[in-house]
């Protein structure tokens, strides 16, 4: 039988913990401290440890992790965190942790990280695939999709595979890039950053693989490429769906024979570059229309990360804005912080520019704030309007819907609905609806159930 140890300060997630997984029929122990914790692993063996970073005393789950680790190397660690960073994903992979996970966690997915653990006990254990994380990232947000974008860095950082990083205009591709390189072996060599679709084709050869005396008018010297001054470090080729298929050639030359040539030169020039590229065009689709060379493609995309639109991580909004606003109050803007009103209309809007347009909308609301706090007012009107449609919308939507349940009665019926089909089973109605255990308490008692009535 698998034994887990499970660690958490929170005694009803200690319990969740250990009551989903003896339900997979595993051994399990528990500890709210981490004092406790070491005392249970230095008196028996655990094929797994489940524990969250913040335990609320001086020692935390890193901390904790390095220590099983070195006590027993065969042992898998998940760490769970309520507040999840690319630098603490970063340390966690780095100390060998098996996978990283953040609060509120799905049932599903719990287990499912827990059984490849198991799965993967014994093997050899991952060595530090990272080196020490030690410059600000410039990635914000600890929602679910950023966590698992933090988590996708962290372990292809130390590989020499090129990356694809795919996402709409705006949601920081170039900041997820230089992650890539400051966590990588090359992260003390230089990072190269160019944007294919701003220059033209004639120039942009010219950039990329340099030229000598002469080539064409104007080349009045040999001048290095963009590829050159990157050797032993990272290229970043931003908007790499823009660039023609001349360059697209011999880009792919450059991937696979790990050499470029200079426009006007006969000599090949040998070049250590990790390349990383960008888009926000669909290059599958592109390929198959004919503008994207596949060979290319399949080159560039040996992984592919997509960085998520503001829209799919709002819950980030809130650290979002309020990075942007010192920002801007290091430009001379007197506004200091921004009221709950401001940002739950932000928090309403699509964000169609996402993260960029976001700091171009703070900025410009803390210029022409009237104090020291941004208010609904200061913000653009495309902004406000959602705040007018509001107002607008109810009586016309209660005329249109006036028979029809409340979405409270809706949720408070199918809460009831589950928990009859799963014969008041709590574990089973959580992962049938997608929640953790305390979300399906919180429920239960705004719509006054009692889950003791139902059983188990």
């Amino acid at each position: 039988m698998k034994r887990i140890l499970v660690v958490d300060d929170d005694l009803e997630t200690c319990n969740f913990l250990a009551e989903i997984f003896t339900e997979e029929g595993w051994e399990v122990s528990s500890s709210q401290t981490a004092e406790g914790a070491r005392a249970a692993a230095d008196k028996a063996r655990f094929d797994l440890i489940v524990s969250d970073i913040n335990l609320g005393g001086r020692i935390n789950g890193i901390a904790l992790l390095k220590e099983f680790k070195s006590l027993s190397p065969d042992s898998e660690v998940i760490l769970i965190s309520g507040f999840g960073t690319l630098e603490t994903a970063v340390e966690a992979v780095q100390e060998g942790a098996f996978d990283y996970i953040s609060k509120p966690f799905n049932v599903n997915e719990v287990i499912a990280t827990a059984r490849r653990a198991l799965k993967r006990n014994g093997a050899e254990p991952p060595a530090a695939l990272l080196r020490e994380y030690s410059e600000a990232s410039g990635l914000i947000g600890h929602s679910p999709r950023m966590i698992e974008l933090y988590k996708e860095i962290a372990l292809v950082a130390h590989s020499k595979s090129t990356v694809l990083i795919t996402g709409e205009s705006g949601v920081g591709k170039e900041l997820v890039a230089r992650a890539l390189h400051r966590n990588s072996p090359r992260g003390n060599g230089q990072f190269v950053a160019v944007n294919c679709g701003a220059i033209t084709e004639t120039l942009l050869e010219s950039e990329l693989f340099g030229h000598v005396k002469g080539s064409f008018t104007g080349a009045v010297a040999d001048k290095r490429g963009l590829f050159e001054e990157a050797n032993d470090g990272t290229i970043f080729l931003d908007e790499i769906g823009e660039t023609s298929q001349a360059v697209q050639v011999k880009l792919l030359r450059v991937l696979q024979e790990s050499e470029i040539r200079r426009v006007g030169s006969p000599r090949a020039v040998h070049v250590d570059v990790r390349v990383l590229a960008a888009t926000n065009r669909d290059l599958e689709r592109e390929v198959k229309e004919g503008r994207f060379r596949e060979d290319l493609y399949y080159r560039l995309s040996v992984v592919t990360l997509r960085v998520p639109p503001l829209r799919d991580r709002v819950d980030d909004l809130p650290l979002l804005a309020a990075h942007a606003l010192r920002h801007a109050r290091e430009s001379g803007a007197r506004a200091t912080t921004i009221s709950a009103e401001a940002l739950h209309l932000l928090a309403q809007y699509e964000w169609p520019g996402n993260v960029r347009e976001l700091e171009n909308t703070i900025a410009h609301a803390a210029l022409y704030a009237r104090g020291a706090v941004i208010s609904p007012e200061d913000l653009p009107d495309k902004i406000r309007s959602i705040s007018r449609a509001s107002e607008k919308g109810p009586a016309r939507t209660n005329e249109i819907f006036a028979d029809l349940p409340t979405l409270e009665e809706l949720e408070k019926r199918y809460l009831i609905h589950v928990l009859q089909s799963v014969s008041g089973s709590r574990t089973r109605a959580a992962e049938v609806m997608g929640i953790d255990r305390r979300t399906l308490y919180r429920m239960a008692d705004r719509f006054g159930i009692n889950l003791k009535e139902t059983g188990e």
